[in-house]
This record gives structure tokens, C-alpha cells and sequence, in this order.
């Protein structure tokens, strides 16, 4: 047995307790939060049961009702999802927890199973982001939570999240997980927030919680009037993404890559561009000066008379766009 002040045995000349003990513990770490999301990819692969799916069903019918001018049917069917399972029929996700307390040996695992069985439906806006986690205010109380990120694509400060909510086994305060479903809102439907906002503090009756509950359709309604039709970008970043396709679509040419650096970038630095063709003929002179596509026969003037803008204009984004791709 090691020491925390004996030499790590690694042989760096370090105390055990400054080199490999700290190591160790990110490992187990690693290793519970491993453990933790299988838990949770097990209940959405074995639930819901047979017995359930009529309940359910009819769940996904009514919101349809409400929201189904505005969002495909698999779109819905995943947010009802989790409706259901944590607004409607908890006793599910509750007899499932039981079930896996009696498999699981890992006391801090258990620990934080038991910790689980309030699962909250959390809608906020990101103020902060860093390389793990994003920090979210509720539009209803304040509140602010640190949220895992679930991947590396950038997530700009400013827009809304959507998701229900667990503590995510770190055991620090404030520390959460997304269980199924984040959905990011682009910055162009403020103006929903803020009404669901206004209506909750006209009512003096509902916890925030239970108000969310209530009013879950009606979210996403007006979400749909705003023109949200399930993505996470903005009107103009649409734009800018589509202008570019439609360019090296009309010309034959591959753009993958490309165009998943163009989106980290939009995301990233949220140009202020007053035209979307602008950053569009930028990107492409971006990509073909760095072999992301078959390069065209054109010089930069003649991008911009294809795309009619000024050189400036389409230098002043293929710099930025540049920029951005190096520091990457």
C-alpha cells in the first residue's frame, strides 16, 4: 500500500499524493460516469414496455395535435418520450432504478442512484461555456446549474436548452446531466422565452417545475410559430450553410468537412455579417485555398462576382474563417 506522501512508484521523484493518486481518481471517475450513462442507455433500450406503449401512443397523438404543424413525428415522439416517463408515468423510471439498485456494487454508484429519483425538466439560457460544462440560468428562477456538454461542437453563450435533469455523480454542488434529449434553441426565439416567462409570473399558484409541466405543449407551440422547426441554428446561419451547399452542390463538388467547420464557426464567433452571401463566398475561398473541395478554376474577384460582393467583403470572412480554422 502506497502512501500519500511516500514516492509515487511511477518514479517521477513526486509525493504519491501530487502524481498518480490524483490519476487514479479521475479513473474511477472515468469509470462511473461509463457506468452511469449505461445505466441510463439500458432504460431507453428496454422501456417503454409493451403495456405502455398504448398510454404512450396516445400522449404522442395529443401533442401532435398541438405541435405537429411544426415538428416532424420523430422530433416528437422524442420529446413526449421523455414527457411520459418523467411527467406522466414516473413510476416507471423509479421501478427501474430499484431494479438496478440491486445489481449494482459500486457503492458511489448506488450513491448517486439514489439521488436520481426526481428527475426535473429544466429549460434555460447558456451564459458560460467551458471544455465541460455550460452554465445555465432557468428563464424561471435564475437559477444556474453547471450542465455536462455532451459533445465537443461548439455551443455559443446566448441560446436556450431543453432537456430533463439529474446530478451527474460528481457529488458537487450544482453539477447536472441531461438524461435523454438536450435540445439547443437558436438565439432567433427570445421573444418565446420571454413570454413563457411573463405568464409564469402572472400565476402565483405553480412551482416553476409544475408550471413547465403544465405548459409543455404550449412551449413548443410557440416555439413553432416562431418558426423553430427542430434545428439549432440560426435563420442566417441557415442561410449561410445553404447558400454555400447550393453553390458546391450546382458545381459537383464534396463539402463534409467543410461545411462542419463552416457550422463550428457560425456557432463558434456568430459573425455580425449583413448579408449571408457575404461569409458564404468568404467560406468557399476558405475551403478551396485549404483543399477541403475540388479547387474551381476562379480567381478571388471572380468568387465574388459569382456571389455578388465586394472582395473586401469576402476577404474580410475567408480572414476570419481562416483565423478561426488555425486556433482550432
Amino acid at each position: 500500500m502506497v502512501g500519500r506522501n511516500d514516492p509515487c512508484p511511477c518514479g517521477s521523484g513526486k509525493k504519491y499524493k501530487k502524481c498518480c493518486e490524483s490519476r487514479q481518481t479521475d479513473s474511477i471517475e472515468e469509470v462511473q460516469t461509463e457506468e452511469l450513462e449505461r445505466l441510463l442507455q439500458s432504460f431507453y433500450d428496454h422501456y417503454p414496455e409493451r403495456k405502455d406503449m398504448e398510454e404512450y401512443a396516445n400522449l404522442v397523438r395529443a401533442w401532435s395535435k398541438t405541435i405537429g404543424d411544426y415538428l416532424d413525428l420523430e422530433m416528437i415522439e422524442a420529446i413526449v418520450m421523455d414527457e411520459f416517463f418523467f411527467h406522466y408515468k414516473q413510476e416507471i423510471w423509479l421501478g427501474y432504478l430499484e431494479k438496478q439498485k440491486k445489481k449494482i456494487v459500486r457503492p458511489s454508484t448506488l450513491s448517486v442512484l439514489s439521488q436520481w429519483g426526481n428527475p426535473v425538466v429544466f429549460v434555460g439560457k447558456v451564459a458560460e461555456v467551458d471544455e465541460n460544462y455550460m452554465t445555465v440560468s432557468h428563464i424561471l428562477t435564475k437559477e444556474s446549474i453547471l450542465l455536462r456538454r455532451e459533445s465537443d461542437k461548439p455551443v455559443p453563450v446566448g441560446v436556450h436548452v431543453y432537456c430533463f435533469i439529474l446530478p451527474d455523480g460528481t457529488n458537487k454542488e450544482n453539477h447536472y446531466l441531461a438524461i435523454s434529449s438536450l435540445v439547443f434553441f437558436p438565439v432567433d426565439h427570445q421573444e418565446v422565452f420571454d413570454k413563457i416567462e411573463k405568464q409564469f409570473e402572472k400565476q402565483d399558484t405553480l412551482s416553476a417545475s409544475a408550471f413547465l409541466k403544465d405548459t409543455g405543449a404550449t412551449l413548443w407551440k410557440l416555439l413553432g410559430e416562431n418558426g423553430y422547426e427542430g434545428g439549432e441554428y440560426t435563420h442566417f446561419e441557415v442561410g449561410v450553410l445553404q447558400v454555400a451547399i447550393d453553390f458546391l452542390e450546382k458545381n459537383n463538388r464534396e463539402y463534409g468537412k467543410f461545411i462542419e467547420i463552416v457550422e463550428d464557426y457560425l456557432v463558434e464567433q456568430q459573425p455580425n455579417a449583413r448579408k449571408e452571401v457575404a461569409i458564404a463566398a468568404g467560406a468557399i475561398r476558405f475551403g478551396q485555398e485549404n483543399g477541403l473541395f475540388e479547387p474551381f478554376d476562379m480567381t478571388i474577384k471572380e468568387i465574388a462576382e459569382t456571389f455578388e460582393v465586394s472582395t473586401s467583403s469576402l476577404n474580410k470572412y475567408y480572414n476570419e474563417i481562416t483565423e478561426y480554422y488555425k486556433g482550432k
